[in-house]
């Protein structure tokens, strides 16, 4: 009779007792959004802040896995205006001779805050700053492009007309061509070349065209699809770049050291280090990714007094603050 007493009050104990509960299997993540992004024709600690926000998974934490596409400029322009992809690196007059073309696409956050160009010329040439230039000989890469704008505009702010010098389309050898004493000064990247020069003996003087002029400079282009159908896509991506930045910019040891895992051709820590501290100084600003009207003001100047645009383009469509950060 106890046995069974024991029996009973077990049953009823066991019945009264919470029911266990079983966790349900961790959910798979979903797959990351792969992007291929046209960036320019070669890998560089000047690409820096990508490579931060894709090493400190600030991409992967907006849904995005990058794939850096090392392609010439223009490509990727064409590529993003026909749809094909989401966004591409582009300097600021690539955004209004697209347009002017018909290209639905937009630029939607600012990454250099300072245009990136300069004319260099030998420390014994006399030439020190823009007037100087009047009656020289002038090599740029191509009659377009961030380089020839550039110096278009620095004539203009000394007053001068194309006519004034003489500018010779040379390829990329600017500066074999300025060492050699075929020209008298080179339009080039005022992050880069000089610094180069400079480490080699070169003894430069340097007319920093962003310091002159405010021109619409590097920065995320998108197109106007993107931008209507995806916005949440748009402001992931300048999300993780602007994380990118602004880490780069806080801790450049720490961003040289993650860009020489991505860019192994970095062998001279010396020379890019100081490639980079020079570029760094261009992105600096107090807001992130914000675009200044002025700057595309003076960009369409410049390309109207080139005659590179024919005719003033809407700058509201070409481009937005409203997906910065």
């Amino acid at each position: 009779m106890h046995r069974l007493r024991f029996i009973l009050l077990a049953l009823w104990l066991t019945a009264c007792a919470a029911p266990v509960t079983v966790a349900p299997p961790t959910a798979t993540p979903p797959p990351l959004r792969h992007i291929r992004l046209p960036m320019g024709f070669i890998p560089s600690v000047q690409y820096a802040p990508f490579y931060v926000a894709v090493e400190k998974g600030y991409f992967a934490a907006e849904g995005l896995e990058l794939e850096f596409d090392y392609s010439f400029e223009t490509n990727g322009v064409q590529l993003v205006g026909a749809g094909q992809l989401p966004f591409a690196v582009v300097s600021g007059e690539q955004v209004l001779l697209a347009r002017a073309q018909q290209l639905p696409v937009v630029y939607v956050m600012a990454w250099f805050q300072q245009f990136p160009v300069a004319v260099v010329a030998k420390s014994d040439s006399g030439i020190t700053q823009a007037a100087d230039l009047a009656g020289k000989t002038i090599g740029v890469p191509t009659l377009d492009g961030a380089n020839f704008i550039g110096l278009h505009a620095l004539l203009a702010k000394a007053q001068l007309k194309a006519e004034d010098v003489t500018i010779q389309a040379i390829g990329f050898n600017q500066v074999p061509a300025l060492t050699a004493g075929q020209i008298d000064a080179a339009v080039v990247y005022a992050n880069n070349e000089p610094i180069r020069l400079a480490a080699q003996g070169e003894k430069l003087n340097v007319i920093l065209i962003g310091e002159q002029v405010a021109l619409a400079a590097n920065g995320i282009l998108s197109n106007e699809d993107t931008l209507a159908k995806d916005p949440d896509l748009v402001r992931g991506f300048t999300r993780a770049l602007k994380r990118g930045i602004q880490d780069a910019l806080a801790n450049p040891d720490e961003a040289y050291t993650i860009a020489k895992k991505f860019v192994p051709e970095l062998k001279d820590d010396v020379v890019e280090k100081q490639v980079l501290q020079a570029t760094l100084a261009m992105w600096k600003t107090d807001h992130v990714g914000y675009a200044k009207a002025e700057a595309w003001e003076m960009m369409q100047a410049t390309l109207l007094e080139a005659k590179l645009l024919t005719a003033p383009l809407d700058l509201s469509k070409a481009y937005t603050n409203d997906f910065v950060p």
